[in-house]
């Protein structure tokens, strides 16, 4: 795919220091999309081309409505991750990033300060709940979306992953018809909605698959490789 000059990039939810390993193991030159759009960095140089935080405000009213005592909240800054204790939540979340958080008073850390995002990890009915009170309490003046079942994420209100990908297409002189986004979770609707082609990956949520342009295997089956050599490789 790239000897014949297709770029290629990782857009993800993850934070650039989780995802870097993956962007250099497979030799990738674009942009790289992370924190659900809320940041685009020039692979290369790891300079930041797009930085969309969270205002102060809106980080102070996430604390009051969802740093208490019974649920796991997590605030990301400077491409660092923070929460008030350690459990069975955090060590979940490390596990997927393969990153440690530092861990401490949030409104300590947090006060009048902007956060790159926000997310509340809890067990998936919960998560649910959460996502829906986050919903109605912040309307439009948040991004609320779900990775996985258990983590609710919120961002500025002018992010997500479709966004990104358009600042992407728009700084290489690229039509979006010419692009092709594949994805697996809902945070990927935005991101396979706006691409030219968007393909979901036959695990995905079956209202992904639905709304995408075509459906691939799983990731078992090497469902992003069946997408390649269908749209790219061809």
């Amino acid at each position: 795919m790239l000897a014949q000059g297709t770029m290629g990039g990782i857009v993800t939810g993850r934070m650039f220091q989780a995802a870097r390993p993956f962007v250099r193991e497979l030799g990738l030159l674009g942009p790289t999309i992370c924190y659900q759009g809320a940041w685009v960095v020039d692979t290369a140089s790891e300079r930041r081309l797009l930085d969309r935080p969270i205002a102060p405000d809106l980080v102070r009213e996430i604390l009051e409505e969802f740093n208490v005592v019974d649920l796991h909240l997590q605030l990301y800054s400077d491409d660092r991750y923070y929460c008030e204790r350690s459990n069975r939540f955090s060590e979940l979340y490390a596990s997927l990033a393969g990153i440690a958080p530092v861990v401490g008073p949030l409104a300590e850390r947090f006060l009048n300060r902007s956060a790159t995002k926000a997310v509340v990890v809890a067990d998936p009915a919960r998560a649910e709940r959460v996502e829906e009170h986050a919903r109605r309490h912040f309307g439009d003046r948040l991004y609320i979306t779900r990775s996985y079942p258990e983590f609710v994420e919120m961002l500025d209100p002018g992010v997500d992953k479709g966004r990104a990908l358009e600042f992407v297409a728009h700084s290489l002189g690229l039509s979006m018809d010419r692009v092709l986004a594949i994805g697996d979770s809902w945070n990927d609707l935005p991101l396979l909605e706006r691409a030219g082609i968007g393909v979901a990956m036959g695990n995905a949520p079956a209202e992904v698959r639905e709304r995408a342009d075509a459906v691939v295997g799983d990731v078992a089956d090497d469902g992003v490789c069946e997408a390649l050599e269908r749209f790219v490789l061809r």
